[in-house]
Formats: structure tokens, C-alpha cells, sequence
């Protein structure tokens, strides 16, 4: 792509450390923001801001970070809408990173490149890494999308991750993130059940992982989120309320291939718990914090099945 001009749409805890990286890296950024702090950081940069998520209309890559695919089919909206009057180039191409469901980006592919006359088409291209491979521009990201598509936001990509697949037609890049989630989201709330097991029973987490991370079951996301579970460090780096919607991807995804996924049933329920809890918008550490209190809910219902 000789033409390094991109639009963000979405500039929050990941939107605008990648934005950030790709004004770094010479591109033309124009960020849009719901609300103007975040955009002003980017202004920093020496990004320009858009007053409405229209304005990007005219730029050839447009990405979009925003919670879901319902935020994205909003601001999508305005964007097809103002195309009425100024159809986009032709190659334009939106660009979602946020984690979505593989089957309803395919839908929403198929809508855009409709209602775009063809000149428009979208590519899936979720991303892993958490804030801290956002800040680094080292994130892992899986791309779904056509050929021509993916190769026109290629090196606009490698701005933000150091690792970029392209895994197979649009969904595929939602359908991998749907995958990475299901081994994060379990292995952290199993982390998170051992650390609490431990404690309970005279161990020193922190020795534990220590002694874990030297084995088989040593891992990065043991390196990243353990320190956070032994010190019950809960301040966000991405909310926890977001796995329970990334692990009901997976169960989507299980349907539609008609795969078993016992495993993403269990954590799903778990992590619909922390949001019953309230802890949804700690980080995603906070599990532990559930488990606690399934912990003390178990061990007093086990007292009164005593005392009777």
C-alpha cells in the first residue's frame, strides 16, 4: 500500500497505543473518538482528530476498535451513509481488529461490500497481546479476509504486530481469536482456581508458580497474569467482562462446526459469575477474586450441611 493514510475508529485502553504505533511508523493517522481525550493524545503524536466517524469516509484503510460488532455496525452505518453522496475508492477496505463473532462478520462483510457498490470490503483481523504488545506494537495478529484485501492492509498491520497471519477467507481471523481466547480465558481461571487452592491450603502461590512456570505448565499467559493473581492485582489492562463475551464466540463457532466444547461451556458460566459478581470491569485477573467467593459460598454451605 504506497498510499499511508488510515482512519481509527476506536482510540480506548488498545485503540490508541496501535494508532499511536502507526503514527510512529510514518502513516497518516485520523483517529475518532467518542470521547475527546484519547483522540487528543493521538493529536499529540502529530495525528489528526475526526469530529465524526464520517470523516474517515474518504481514507483507503479505516479500523476499527471498538467493544463489538453491534458499536462497529453503528459507526458503519454513518460511514455508508455519507458514501451515498461520496462513494469510497475503490479497494477501500474497514478493517476490524476488535474480537467479534466470526459468523456475523462474514454477514457484515457481505453488507458492506453490497452497499459499497463493491468498492468496499472488510477484513477480520483481531489481535492478542493485551496493552502491554499494543504499547510494544508486538501483537499477534490473525487476519481473515480476501487476498487483495489482506494485502492492502499488510503493511499497515506490521505497524502494530510483530507476528500477522493471514489464516483464510473473512471470519477466519475471528474464528482464530475465538480459539486464543478459549486457551487464555481457561488457563488464566485455572491459574487463578491453583493460586486460590494453594493459598487455602498453607502453599505460597507465588512459589507455586514459580516452581509451575519451570515445568509443563509453564506458559506466557503464567509469566503475564500470574504476578497479577498472587498479588490480587486487579487494575485493568483490558475488562474481564469482555472473555465472557469472546468465550461465547467459541460456543457460536462449536455450533456451527458441529465440535463438542465442554471446556468453553464451564468457563463460559464462570466468567458470566464475575460479571454477576460486578467485577466485570477489573482486569481479567479478578477471576481469582470469583473463585474466592464461590470459595466462601461453598465452604459455608458445607458448615450448615454440618450443623443440620
Amino acid at each position: 500500500m504506497d498510499d499511508k493514510r488510515a482512519g481509527f475508529a476506536g482510540l480506548g485502553l488498545m485503540g490508541g497505543l496501535m494508532a499511536a504505533n502507526a503514527a510512529r511508523k510514518g502513516w497518516q493517522v485520523t483517529g475518532w473518538n467518542r470521547s475527546p481525550a484519547a483522540a487528543d493524545r493521538l493529536q499529540d503524536l502529530g495525528g489528526t482528530v475526526a469530529q465524526r466517524v464520517e470523516d474517515l469516509g474518504h481514507l483507503p484503510v479505516i479500523v476499527f476498535m471498538l467493544p463489538d460488532l453491534p458499536h462497529i455496525e453503528e459507526a458503519a452505518a454513518r460511514l455508508l451513509a455519507g458514501w451515498k453522496n461520496q462513494p469510497p475508492a475503490p479497494g477501500t477496505v474497514l478493517l476490524v481488529m476488535s474480537s467479534v463473532s466470526p459468523t456475523a462478520v462474514q454477514a457484515f462483510g457481505h453488507r458492506v461490500t453490497e452497499l459499497s457498490g463493491g468498492r468496499a470490503q472488510v477484513v477480520d483481523a483481531p489481535v492478542s497481546g493485551g496493552t502491554k504488545g499494543a504499547a510494544d506494537g508486538t501483537l499477534a495478529i490473525m487476519a481473515g479476509g480476501e487476498d487483495a484485501a489482506f494485502g492492502r492492509v499488510e503493511p499497515l498491520l506490521h505497524t502494530m504486530g510483530t507476528t500477522v497471519r493471514h489464516l483464510g477467507p473473512l471470519g477466519a481471523g475471528s474464528l482464530a481469536k475465538a480459539c486464543n481466547q478459549l486457551v487464555v480465558g481457561t488457563t488464566v481461571a485455572a491459574l487463578a482456581e491453583a493460586a486460590e487452592l494453594a493459598e487455602r491450603s498453607g502453599l505460597d502461590p507465588a512459589a507455586l508458580f514459580d516452581v509451575l512456570s519451570g515445568g509443563l505448565a509453564g506458559s506466557r499467559v503464567l509469566d503475564v497474569v500470574g504476578p497479577r493473581l498472587v498479588s490480587k492485582d486487579y487494575t485493568p489492562t483490558g475488562p474481564a467482562k469482555f472473555m465472557h463475551k469472546d468465550l461465547s464466540f467459541v460456543l457460536d463457532a462449536a455450533r456451527a462446526a458441529g465440535t463438542a466444547a465442554p471446556i468453553a461451556t464451564a468457563a463460559v458460566e464462570l466468567y458470566a459469575e464475575l460479571k454477576r459478581q460486578g467485577l466485570g470491569d477489573q482486569d481479567l485477573a479478578v477471576v481469582r477474586q470469583t473463585i474466592s467467593h464461590l470459595s466462601h459460598s461453598a465452604a459455608a454451605a458445607a458448615e450448615g450441611t454440618v450443623a443440620q
